[in-house]
């Protein structure tokens, strides 16, 4: 069965994380390690660390996950901007460590006024850099799947396999899907037929084994608008059938999936809201007891038709130059 969380804030110390996904029902927790915003962050205290772990042990939660700096970007033609994300990259996996979380979230990074070609090549450039800089630790990196908003790279599978492919040290490197980025991308989820597809060049393209989380969320856009918009659980364009999809996959039986969603506000307003997507999300697990009342789908006003949405997928999939290339095998732990 799946693990079900969501992403919480640290305010208060990282033990605070804890206590709000307890609230929520949370089987798992994604936090930051310091405020998403900044390059810096204040130190991790032995004892800020120790008290996040015990709480983290006490509540029994599993797979805790960061997720790093919203300013880092590793496709960065500038060299200022390039130099200060790989030294920031490197910093988050630091933190990550000291706070035993395994696995740190990036987005891949946006190639701005250079190419994706170039924009890739930096990426890989900058992972052999990290990982020869910080030998010792432990924490992986997880690319995540975007929707391709402006310059982004990771909208197509091939992006991530590209990297993946390309590092020195693949075993320091895997996955993180985001459901609202990756229909956005225009990866559709919701007929079972389309989902079979996108599953098909998943594991074609990365391979189930290296998907290491899972980010919820529905979608305020539709599919293949490359906009990121995330919505809750069933009121998006995404709809609850692609999560039953995913959540009754065989592939992500075990994997941790975190909820992004909006919270609006934060307090006790935040948990109710956490905890009913989870309610959600539990009641399409085979063998669950259905809900009596399901959320109701907003149609985005922006939506494009089926037709040009299938259009606006094929034409994207055709723009693809990349070389494809199988990531060299994972070293067993």
């Amino acid at each position: 069965m799946p693990l079900l969380g969501t992403h919480q804030s640290i305010a208060g110390g990282y033990y605070r994380s804890v206590e709000w996904a307890t609230a929520s029902t949370c089987d798992c927790v994604q936090l930051f390690t310091k405020n998403n915003n900044q390059w810096a962050g204040k130190p991790i205290t032995p004892e800020e660390a120790a008290k996040f772990k015990e709480a983290h042990a006490a509540a029994k939660l599993q797979h805790p996950l960061a997720h790093n700096s919203y300013l880092i970007n590793l496709a960065a033609p500038d060299d200022v901007l390039y130099e200060k994300s790989i030294a920031a990259m490197a910093d988050e996996l630091r933190r990550a460590d000291l706070l035993s979380i395994p696995y740190v979230v990036t987005h891949p990074g946006a190639y701005t006024s250079s190419s994706e070609a170039a924009g890739i090549a930096r990426i890989i450039a900058a992972f052999d850099r990290i990982h020869a800089e910080i030998p010792d630790i432990k924490a992986v990196t997880l690319l995540e799947c975007t929707a391709g908003q402006g310059s982004c790279l990771g909208h197509r599978l091939e992006h991530l396999n590209e990297v993946l492919a390309g590092v020195k040290q693949p075993d320091r490197i895997a996955v993180c899907l985001d459901t609202c980025h990756l229909f956005a991308a225009g990866y559709p989820l919701a007929d079972i037929n389309d989902y079979d597809r996108t599953m098909r060049d998943l594991d074609r393209l990365i391979g189930s084994q290296l998907i290491k989380a899972i980010h919820l969320n529905d979608s305020k856009k539709g599919l293949g608008s490359r906009v990121d918009r995330h919505e809750h659980i069933g009121q998006g364009e995404i709809g609850l059938e692609g999560f039953r999809n995913l959540l009754n996959d065989p592939r992500f039986a075990n994997k941790p999936m975190y909820l992004e969603t909006p919270k609006e506000s934060g307090g006790d307003e935040g948990i109710k809201l956490d905890a009913e997507n989870l309610r959600v999300l539990r009641s399409l697990i085979a063998g669950a007891e259905p809900l009596a009342h399901l959320p109701t789908k907003k149609v985005a006003a922006t939506a494009k038709p089926l037709a040009k949405q299938a259009a606006t997928r094929k034409a994207a999939t055709k723009s693809v130059k990349l070389t494809v290339k199988m990531p060299a095998p994972k070293k067993k732990p």
